[in-house]
């Protein structure tokens, strides 16, 4: 990545991998600003942590740091001195004290979000239907396949640790909403926007926009990265 220059880093969320940026990505490398996304493990907020901090000591320069969803909770753990800004993408952003499963299960249940539970190996996977009917009800068969066809579990462990001071209390966080989320009720993400004092970006998209509305994800994240270059 280039010396001094703002660079993207982007955490995925549960059952999902690097790949559910590719079209964020694109965009992104358009607009003439790099990025990668982090492989996260899912086997603990620990592990993930880890992960995602060897991701950021290979970035020179200032960083715009993303996470959806359960990354959100990663994103705010990490310590890299190299971060600059947040951006939280229908993510969970746990304070000093809480879980993921805290602010997850904090809000209403919509009627066609999954019931959820581990197997007897402590993964928590995601029924196939609930990829078309709950996570990317906005995408196209063919996509809502693809995600259901690759997607990672999450260990149990992940979602049951208490996180410490999160980082959007030191950091510039920008948030996008997503009004037609059906696995975490917007207004849940609108209380941890909110409590963060984030830029909110409302839009009326589903639980994954970076694969059904990527010019929405990439907008939010060029926005906190030309906030970050203008300083």
């Amino acid at each position: 990545m280039s010396h001094g220059k703002t660079s993207v880093v982007l955490a995925h969320g549960a059952w999902a991998d690097g790949s559910s940026w590719s079209k964020v990505i694109e965009r992104l490398n358009r607009q003439g600003i790099d990025a990668v996304a982090a492989p996260l493990p899912l086997t603990s907020l620990g592990d993930d942590v880890a992960a995602l901090e060897r991701t950021l000591e290979r970035v020179d320069g200032p960083v715009v740091l993303a996470g959806h969803a359960y990354a959100g909770a990663v994103i705010g753990a990490t310590r890299a001195a190299n971060i600059a800004a947040l951006v939280y993408v229908a993510a969970l952003a746990p304070d000093e004290g809480e879980t993921v499963a805290d602010v997850f299960y904090r809000g209403k249940t919509h009627p066609q979000a999954p019931q959820l539970a581990p197997d007897r190996h402590g993964w928590i996977w995601l029924p196939q239907e609930a990829f078309a009917n709950a996570f990317s009800q906005h995408a196209t068969a063919q996509e809502a396949a693809a995600l259901a066809a690759i997607q990672r579990p999450i260990a149990a462990a992940c979602i049951g640790e208490a996180v410490g001071r999160p980082l959007w209390r030191d950091r510039p966080a920008w948030f996008l909403v997503a009004g037609e989320d059906r696995m975490i009720d917007p207004d849940t993400q609108r209380f941890m926007a909110n409590r963060m004092n984030a830029q909110i970006r409302a839009h009326e998209v589903d639980h994954t926009p970076s694969v059904t509305a990527p010019d929405a994800v990439a907008q939010v994240i060029v926005e906190a990265v030309q906030s970050v270059s203008s300083r």
